[in-house]
C-alpha cells in the first residue's frame, strides 16, 4: 500500500507514469519475454497481482 502511493506520488511530481511490469502477474522468471519489460506502460497481457 505504501509502495502504491509513493509510485503515484512520484508519477504526479515527475510525469512518469507507473510501469504495469511493476504490479503484474506475470512479473518473475520467465514468464513474460516482451521486449518492453521491465519498463512497459502499456500491455494486452498485463493482469494485476
Amino acid at each position: 500500500m505504501i509502495r502504491r502511493c509513493w509510485m503515484w506520488l512520484k508519477s504526479l511530481i515527475t510525469g512518469e507514469k507507473e510501469f504495469l511490469c511493476d504490479t503484474c502477474r506475470y512479473d518473475y522468471d520467465k514468464a513474460c519475454n516482451r521486449r518492453e519489460r521491465p519498463n512497459a506502460t502499456k500491455c494486452k497481457d498485463y493482469k494485476r497481482n
